[in-house]
């Protein structure tokens, strides 16, 4: 039988610590206190899953507040103690919806990861994503270019020999004034036709999470920032979550030096794991195109559950669904 117990996100940690398991990030207190800090969300309430009295898998859980509606996100989670089976995760999700239909008759759906499609849909916005490529970090510089494909290594030794960057863990620099970093997004954003987010969240990020969870590494060329990725670390494991280049560098070979450079420099603050964050697939065809870059720094693609929605009040989120269409046929 599936239980939810539910607990404080300090007391899931502790559970799972118990288990001898390290959450993802997003499942822990530090990231629930940075949610706290963007505005329409806050954190909600966490479970631990339990299958006849014993855990399962754990799930914190923020609430969003867009457009007039509530919803409740769960990134990462439920982060399972062991691989569910479709039957297994239908029946947790099963309990998880008639929980939430009972405790909260604001929410219009919960937005958590999946394995399987069971009750869920299709997510009415992002673009979620169902495999990563996470590189291993143990064994040393020369390890961790050893396991890369022939055209990584490749790429990598060249960038060694000819590009001008240095490249350097710069967390302490960065959280003085992030304004030098956050104009290679602008940078960024023009080239690849997005609008950065505002200064301030990356700067809440970094001041929320700290120095033991977010790094920033840097590659710069006399001086001047060219290249920066924003890294979270929790236990083990590492994530890039967010990075810029400078147009003008990019035949430098900048990026292959600066994540292979932060690949060698979290190898040795003993890191083993580090999580380039999402690639393509038919699941994702938008994202095919990081995959060439990204796929060349290790010989697995990982399987990761990926973000689909689960309704709760069902013709609320027929509605939005429609709403959704509406707008896509007018923009076309």
């Amino acid at each position: 039988m599936i239980t939810l117990k539910t607990v404080s996100v300090d007391e899931l940690e502790s559970a799972a610590q118990s288990c001898n398991f390290i959450l993802p990030i997003e499942q822990t207190a530090v990231w629930a206190s940075y949610q706290a800090t963007i505005e329409g969300r806050r954190p909600w309430g966490c479970f631990i899953i339990q299958q006849d009295n014993k855990p399962l898998a754990f799930i914190s859980l923020i609430d969003f507040e867009t457009h007039g509606y509530h919803y409740l996100r769960s990134m990462h989670g439920p982060a399972w103690l062991e691989h569910p089976s479709q039957e297994l995760e239908t029946e947790v999700l099963e309990t998880l919806a008639e929980q939430l239909k009972q405790t909260d008759k604001n929410l219009v759906f919960m937005r958590i990861d999946t394995w399987y499609d069971n009750l869920a849909v299709p997510v009415l916005s992002t673009v979620p994503y169902n495999q990563t490529v996470i590189i291993p970090l143990e064994g040393g510089d020369e390890e961790i270019l050893k396991r890369m494909k022939s055209r990584g290594r490749r790429d990598v030794r060249k960038a060694l020999r000819e590009c001008p960057a240095t490249c350097a863990d710069e967390t302490k620099r960065a959280y003085e004034d992030f304004s030098e970093y956050y104009e290679v997004m602008v940078d960024t954003g023009k080239r690849d036709g997005f609008v950065p987010a505002p200064l301030s969240d990356y700067t809440d990020m970094l001041d929320a999470l700290g120095t033991d969870h977010c790094r920033v590494f840097a590659a710069r060329i006399e001086d001047r920032v060219v290249g920066w990725s924003i890294v979270t670390v929790n236990g083990p494991f590492a994530v890039r979550y967010y990075a810029g280049m400078r147009s003008e560098v990019m035949r430098m070979h900048v990026t292959d030096k600066l994540l292979y450079s932060e690949c060698c420099m979290l190898g040795a603050m003993g890191i083993t794991h580090y999580d380039l964050m999402g690639i393509g697939s038919d699941f994702a065809p938008s994202l095919k195109g990081l995959n060439e870059f990204k796929t060349k720094f290790t010989n697995e693609i990982t399987p990761v559950a990926a973000g689909r929605d689960v309704p709760l009040r069902t013709m609320y989120y027929k509605t939005l669904t429609t709403a959704k269409k509406i707008r896509g046929a007018l923009r076309k």
